[in-house]
């Protein structure tokens, strides 16, 4: 009895008993509901196969579906004081750094790459809403500013995915000097000639929108991001009116002017690379074969 009891049993119940599945293995679609294979939904760049809703995609997926073959070198970004307010809310500013660097690997929200798209070279910078929602402190903005520096020193034209809450509450009015300082290093860019792309991706809210996410040469924008300054409910309060259906949708937007054009993941890159081929006024790549010469007579 006890062989059975204490070889037997535990045996079978790990061969048959619940075995721990990870969380993400399945993810919900916010539009429909229906459940997705994770593999499934990192195989189309992070977007629902059936209802083509944009799910938020990581700095360095983005990077790597974005250059060719993946390749890209990221570009080493300044230290900045950590924590210099001393803030604490529920927890203290440092443990949430901590925390944060840890689930995203990355040092703060933006991560800026040198690379090729369709054989032109370029300075990217990514914003990731993973890393305390993409909000733009004294790191974020120094990476801002490296970003446009590194495109003038290059002299290549700069591509910036804007996805944020808006600035950084922790760092006060340090966060908020980061939106003149990314204004002027943007007017940098524009002042060599370099064009300045911008994709509004969802969110992209808040300071951001009030310096450089607003300031580029072509404006871009995932379908259905959400993009404003300020929050529907905050508006409709302020203005005692109710908002129009898909309000601050990047549909809505474009319709009204404030977005050049929508485009769908997958063809960002070949979207992008064709304006800079036209705003660097770079040659069209001909793939058509030659025409023969005519042969010439026998002498």
């Amino acid at each position: 009895m006890n062989w059975i009891t204490n070889y037997v049993r535990p045996k079978l119940t790990s061969l048959l008993g619940p075995r721990e599945v990870p969380e993400n293995l399945w993810i919900k679609d916010p539009e429909t509901g229906e459940m997705v294979f994770h593999k499934d939904l990192e195989a189309n760049q992070w977007v629902v196969p059936s209802s083509g809703v944009h799910m938020k995609i990581g700095a360095r997926d983005r990077l790597a579906t974005f250059f060719d073959g993946g390749q890209y070198a990221l570009v080493d970004l300044p230290k900045v004081p950590i924590d210099p307010l001393k803030f604490r809310d529920s927890k203290r500013y440092v443990d949430r750094l901590k925390e944060y660097r840890s689930k995203t690997s990355m040092e703060d929200s933006v991560l800026v790459a040198t690379g090729e798209i369709e054989a032109l070279p370029i300075v990217a910078a990514v914003q990731d809403f993973a890393f305390m929602g993409g909000s733009l402190g004294m790191a974020a903005g120094e990476a801002i500013v490296t970003a446009a520096e590194k495109a003038v020193e290059l002299h290549r034209p700069l591509v910036l995915f804007a996805g944020s809450g808006g600035a950084r509450m922790q760092e006060g009015i340090l966060s908020l000097m980061q939106l003149p300082r990314t204004t002027v290093a943007v007017e940098e860019v524009k002042d060599a000639g370099l064009p300045y792309i911008v994709v509004l991706t969802n969110p992209t809210t808040g300071g951001v929108t009030a310096s450089y996410a607003m300031l580029g040469d072509v404006h871009i924008a995932e379908p259905g991001a959400l993009i404003g300054f300020a929050g529907a409910r905050v508006i409709e309060q302020t203005i005692r009116e109710k908002l129009p259906e898909g309000f601050q949708r990047s549909e809505y937007l474009m319709d009204h002017g404030m977005v050049d054009m929508v485009v769908h993941r997958h063809e960002l890159k070949g979207t992008i690379a064709r304006l800079l081929k036209v705003l660097t006024r770079a040659p069209a790549n001909d793939t058509a074969p030659a025409e023969p010469e005519p042969a010439g007579e026998a002498a």
